[in-house]
């Protein structure tokens, strides 16, 4: 046994949700700090222990703990060097290169607050998030046009100069390269104390939302953030000790947070990283199967290309385990992929703001389309617009009650933005925007956002519900399901699509999924409008960005 679960967690096996969800507790050690308390014990008590297998389109590498410890204690003294201290931002813009890993642990060392962000972001997106959060530093992979978004945005702030680091590539004026520096400073790096130390309540990290809707908030979590991981991966993502765990997501995202580092470590597990520069689904499932990933996570989006793909032709041998979430999951999706694989596709629930907070634990039998039950720490309720909680088949409001205190995990507020934490957090409730109904078993089943629902001829329609009906059709690959409005039924739903491989659109395509739909589902909700589309708009996180669609709409008048 080589995991530090039992340094956490006083009871870690359970017999069933029930038993979970009332037994589980987490000790949360004063001034808890998770690279020195997880990290740098590893390195000390099994330093030949992998802690990532690495791997892009050319290259492959495999990091200890040990080594981890040595590079992030490199990174922090560099960081230091550079006039970095502790409470001030850097900006991370690193997709999944091994020196993001580096990094977010140096400055944790230091006590500065890693922003990691995805490398899509352009000129101004990058000003607001330098401006927002106050940066003092930015630290980008050479390409994708990152370091020239940068230059050109630094020549439209106010701010003092920001300090430029470059992962990889040329030479570049006026950035230092980190590579060449990471390598000549000391590894010799010292815990903090006194003042320069951390504690439980200082800011560990800000991930800006993924922006579904309006500006992206900066959201914040503590020091005990990783702790409240330790549900999302060995009960919800069933990681084991000295496993290999894969969750599709780059550092611009949360989720990478989520399965790449925090509750897979702790647990044991090793973290697989494949930083590819386009996505290819058959490629993925080549680089999972000769690595021997054993438990994997991936968004819906990635599930419905996975399932595309001729998937005999792939070894999932040592593959025990699978999880989604995200998106909710569609029913076609499930079945297929239990068809190929045999393993049941476990959805879980949670945001930027939260670890996995409902999901399918292994105890439950999922029910496809459902994201499960709460989990220990957490309770969920829906409420309703005047505030009353729903009963059992009423559709309300996701939201947490913390009148006895913040569960693990949850974040702790909106970086230097009191009002819109309090927008979101009062009366002793977080309010999640999204909107669910629970069965009489206690499952959770989602419906939308709350911008996203539909109100049409007095109906309320859930986008989920009618993308599961459409994109059970064969000729879909994906879709997108929003409101557009109508003179005398307020809104008639839109279907954006996507189709698979081999089909054309048509008229007489049309038609068909609209009939369709009208035979699996109730026939009001059938897509009034379709729309066939290359591709849809999406945020980093793969999640559908359905504003940018009624935007476009809106736009046409």
């Amino acid at each position: 046994m080589s995991s530090l679960l039992n340094k956490f967690v006083p009871k870690t096996h359970f017999d069933s949700y029930e038993d979970f969800e009332k037994n589980f507790k987490i000790n949360i050690p004063e001034n808890f700090n998770f690279a020195f308390d997880v990290v740098d014990e590893y390195a000390e008590k099994h330093p030949d222990k992998v802690a990532m297998v690495w791997c892009d389109d050319n290259s492959e590498r495999t990091f200890t703990f040990k080594e981890m410890k040595l590079y992030s204690d490199k990174a922090a003294n560099l960081f230091k060097n550079l006039g970095v201290v502790k409470g001030q931002t850097v900006m991370l813009t690193l997709k999944s290169r091994y020196e993001f890993w580096f990094c977010l642990l140096g400055l944790n060392k230091i006590g500065a607050i890693p922003i990691p962000a995805t490398h899509m972001l352009k000129t101004e997106d990058i000003v607001y998030r330098i401006e927002s959060a106050n940066i003092k530093m930015i630290v980008c992979i050479a390409e994708d046009q990152v370091p020239e978004c940068v230059d050109e945005a630094e020549k439209k702030l106010k701010t003092n100069k920001i300090i430029n680091v470059i992962v990889g590539g040329e030479e570049r004026e006026g950035w230092i390269n980190f590579r060449e520096e990471i390598e000549k400073t000391s590894g010799d790096f010292k815990r903090p104390t006194g003042k320069a130390s951390t504690t439980n309540e200082d800011p560990s990290i800000v991930y800006f939302s993924s922006g579904t809707t309006g500006l992206p908030k900066m959201i914040v979590h503590d020091f005990t953030y990783p702790l409240g991981h330790i549900i999302t991966a060995k009960y919800w993502q069933k990681v084991a000790d000295n496993g290999l765990h894969y969750t599709v997501a780059d550092s611009g995202w949360a989720k990478c947070l989520w399965g790449k580092i925090y509750g897979q470590w702790i647990a044991g597990s090793s973290i697989f990283v494949y930083d590819y520069d386009r996505f290819d689904a058959g490629q993925m499932l080549e680089k999972s199967s000769k690595h021997g990933v054993t438990t994997f996570c991936a968004p819906p989006t990635i599930y419905r290309f996975l399932i595309k793909e001729d998937l005999s032709k792939y070894n999932f041998s040592t593959l025990e385990y699978a999880v989604t979430a995200g998106e909710p999951l569609n029913p076609e999706v499930y079945n297929k992929f239990y068809e190929f694989t045999g393993l049941r596709l476990m959805e879980g629930f949670g945001q930027t703001e939260t670890v996995v907070c409902v999901a399918n634990f292994p105890w439950m039998k999922p029910r496809p389309g459902s994201m499960g039950k709460p989990s220990p720490g957490y309770d969920i309720l829906l409420m309703d617009k005047n505030g009353k909680i729903c009963d059992v088949g009423e559709e309300g409001e996701i939201v947490i009650k913390t009148a006895d205190g913040k569960p693990p995990g949850l974040f702790v507020g909106y970086y230097l933005d009191q009002n819109k934490t309090d927008e979101a957090w009062y009366n002793d409730y977080y309010h999640t925007g999204d909107t669910a109904w629970k069965d009489e078993d206690g499952y959770l089943w989602f419906v939308g956002r709350n911008d996203d629902i539909i109100k049409s001829s007095g109906y309320r329609i859930g986008p989920f519900e009618v993308e599961s009906a459409v994109i059970s059709h064969p000729s879909v690959l994906e879709c997108a399901i929003t409101g557009v409005p109508h003179p005398v039924r307020g809104q008639v739903v839109k279907a954006t699509i996507v189709l698979a491989k081999g089909y054309e659109p048509s008229e007489k395509l049309k038609k068909e999924i609209q009939n369709h739909v009208k035979s699996v589902t109730a026939p009001y909700k059938y897509p009034r409008i379709i729309e066939f589309v290359d591709d849809l708009p999406k945020t980093i996180s793969d999640k559908i960005r359905r504003v940018e669609i009624r935007e476009r709409d809106e736009g046409k008048g």
